[in-house]
């Protein structure tokens, strides 16, 4: 045997022997976490920093240390307490480097939410802690997160669209082309961190004066920086003026100077109508959406009217698919089509969700019925989709009932196609009409659009070719009878106590006059039309006469409608409500409407006030009188998620282009909007997907 054999052998051996410790070593890896706490951008020393991880129960603290002189912080933690829970951080107290003062402040409350993954780099400031208590404004509760594990795991994927956790920077959403010079957001969230700053560097009287305005409406006022601003976010119109007057308390602009000496600008120049922070979001295929419904995982899903880039009208349109966009905004579908096949074209209002995973969508142009894969999107109807040998036409709303059985409406013939257990061999229709006379006993609907289930396995239809809803028994459709609602009700949703709210596109008009005209407009016109048109041209001048109505007549409004039929309202906000066109119920049965034409969300609050601000009523609003604004154009879908956040679909973009018959070709693409907006933590989170009446997690 050779001496060189003997050396390889050995050298083999000594490889193998050092894998093996590498091995035994990584299993018992020690995850570092190093970062800094800044305040005012000097370091703040003797700071108490926490490292902290969600769980099922109470969140525990994985480790703790103090901040150096320099500000810096480390953390090791022993891999094998790594959790699958929300990790953050905690900094509390210590002295403001960037203040005048030497003593510790311990109004100092810092955070930074740094999501399931431990980073190995973190800066503590008041960015990041704006954006952590924005992001999970229905989840923090004196310093400590707490929560469902699905609104958890979205509200620390949003903290990075805000924030660059690493350096305390703004984050990449927030400063890009759609929002940094699109919205104020970017302008808020940089005053709200400057106030903050002023707190945090002892500057004379600043913490009280903060802390005052950041009291919330009913309660004791906050004692550190971290709870005032979970405050204004859980409260975000309450004292907006009295907060941005601040600012100029703070850091006046000096003689001589055009700004103030601030760190994080560009600033508010003028006072918000609330504190709100949204962000603009695009991709997968977003363009010209109708409804939208969010998935088990917290996913956003878009019906696309049009296909982006096409030279859509409404009098000639290219069909869309469907878009999934990520709870953080990324999109997760195809960037032109979304997703495609199986019979998808033009999808309208109707998306849906089933406990085994499918996607139920009702098409518009295409006039069918079409199934996706929720976790893949591959089509799982035929290439045709599900067209009851071509007895349907434009197809609106659509649920899942708990039982599995899928109802949906057709808009276009007065129909509702019912399929149990899901079995579209199953199938049937009804509501149709022999001379004049409903065939299924009383069952009749005029233009049906949105569609809803109750506690008590009752099916709600609004007809938006009249002034009315239509309820029956599931299991008994010719038992309907029908509630007068405002004129052209389109969304309808069922809270928690089972009752119906209703987004009244036209509302109430305040002459028999005016709604005679209206009926005339609506209905009248393609009526008289019919013998000459197909049946897209009378769909297309339907819509073109529906706008016009809505912009000519601007109004509409909410009504409510109880278990035992009494209708409530009308409801419109002071007048904030106009051309309703989406309608959700957030966990706590606050009820959210999305005004297509005055481009704004309104929040109503609901059934139980207790959970309102203190003095308001069923159907007061809690949002300003301007609504919730930033970033919304013409808007119709409006969902809500389980970390709270609210998602705004936006619909037209260039209206006068759409309903021209031939746009300038300059124009010719920009009918149909591109763009969402999600807006954080102002709801109570609900329990998706939305299988029957709204639900809390």
């Amino acid at each position: 045997m050779s001496m060189n054999f003997l050396t390889r052998q050995t050298t083999k051996c000594a490889v193998l022997i050092l894998s093996i410790i590498l091995m035994s070593v990584s299993a018992f890896a020690v995850d570092r976490l190093e970062g800094s706490v800044v305040g005012g951008g000097e370091p703040i020393a003797n700071a108490a920093v926490s490292l902290w991880v969600t769980t099922s129960d109470a969140p525990r603290k994985l480790a703790e240390t103090q901040t150096s002189n320099d500000g810096r912080f480390e953390f090791s933690i022993d891999g094998d307490s790594s959790e699958e829970g929300v990790h953050y951080l905690i900094s509390r107290g210590g002295v403001a480097k960037a203040g005048t003062g030497m003593e510790p402040n311990p109004a100092i409350a810092l955070m930074a939410t740094l999501g399931v993954e431990l980073l190995e780099q973190v800066t503590v400031n008041e960015l990041t802690t704006v954006a952590s208590a924005f992001t999970a404004a229905q989840f923090l509760e004196n310093g400590t997160l707490r929560g469902n594990a699905t609104g958890l795991r979205i509200a620390a994927g949003n903290v990075p669209n805000l924030v660059d956790l690493e350096t305390g920077g703004l984050g990449s959403v927030i400063v890009d082309a759609l929002n940094g010079p699109r919205t104020t957001t970017l302008a808020k969230f940089n005053t709200l961190g400057t106030l903050l700053t002023a707190c945090i560097t002892g500057k004379p009287e600043a913490c009280d004066k903060f802390f005052e305005a950041a009291t919330p409406p009913s309660g004791s006022a906050p004692t550190d920086t971290l709870s005032a601003v979970h405050n204004i976010a859980r409260f975000p119109a309450h004292n907006a003026k009295k907060i941005f007057g601040l600012l100029d308390e703070f850091y006046p602009v000096p003689s001589g100077k055009r700004y103030r000496d601030v760190a994080f600008i560009p600033y508010l120049f003028y006072a918000p109508s609330s504190w709100t922070l949204s962000v603009v979001r695009s991709g997968g295929g977003f363009y010209g959406v109708g409804g939208a419904a969010i998935d088990v995982e917290g996913n956003f899903w878009s019906n696309n009217n049009w296909l982006t880039g096409s030279q859509t009208t409404m009098y000639r349109q290219f069909g869309g698919g469907v878009g999934k966009i990520a709870p953080n905004g990324q999109p997760l579908s195809p960037m032109i089509t979304g997703f495609s096949g199986g019979g998808l074209d033009s999808p309208g209002w109707g998306i849906a969700f089933s406990k085994d995973d499918k996607v139920w969508l009702s098409n518009l142009i295409g006039r069918t019925i079409s199934v996706l894969d929720r976790k893949t999107g591959k089509p799982l109807s035929p290439e045709g989709g599900y067209n009851f040998d071509g007895k349907l036409g434009q197809m609106q709303g659509i649920l899942v009932a708990p039982n599995g059985d899928v109802w949906t409406v057709d808009n276009e013939n007065n129909q509702i196609v019912h399929i149990p257990g899901g079995d579209v061999s199953k199938g049937r229709i009804l509501g149709r009409t022999v001379d004049g006379k409903p065939v299924d006993g009383t069952l009749q609907v005029k233009g049906p659009f949105g569609i809803a289930i109750d506690q008590q396995d009752r099916i709600w239809i609004s007809n938006s070719g009249s002034d009315t809803v239509t309820r029956f028994p599931a299991g008994d459709p010719g038992k309907a009878e029908e509630f007068k609602v405002g004129f052209s009700p389109h969304a309808i949703a069922i809270d928690s106590q089972g009752n119906a709210w209703v987004g009244n596109l036209v509302g109430h008009p305040d002459t028999k006059e005016k709604l005679a005209l209206i009926k005339q407009k609506l209905q009248g016109k393609v009526e008289a039309m019919k013998g000459s048109m197909t049946a897209d041209e009378r769909a297309a001048n339907m819509w073109a006469n529906l706008w016009g109505i809505i912009n000519e007549y601007p109004g509409g409004d909410v009504s409510m409608i109880t278990p035992d039929g009494t209708v409530h309202g009308p409801f419109n906000a002071d007048g904030a409500i106009t051309g309703p066109w989406g309608i959700a119920i957030d966990g706590n049965d606050n009820v959210w409407v999305a005004s297509s034409t005055s481009s704004s969300v309104t929040q109503l609050c609901g059934v139980r006030p207790e959970t309102c601000p203190p003095g308001l009523k069923t159907g007061d609003p809690i949002t300003p009188p301007e609504g919730y604004i930033g970033g919304l154009q013409v808007i119709a879908p409006i969902a809500l998620d389980p970390a709270g956040n609210v998602w705004v679909g936006n619909g037209f973009h260039d209206t006068k282009a759409g309903f021209s018959e031939v746009p300038p070709e300059a124009q010719s693409t920009q009918f149909p909007a591109h763009t969402m907006v999600v807006f954080f933590g102002v709801a109570k989170p609900v329990k998706t997907p939305l299988i029957g009446p709204v639900r809390a997690p």
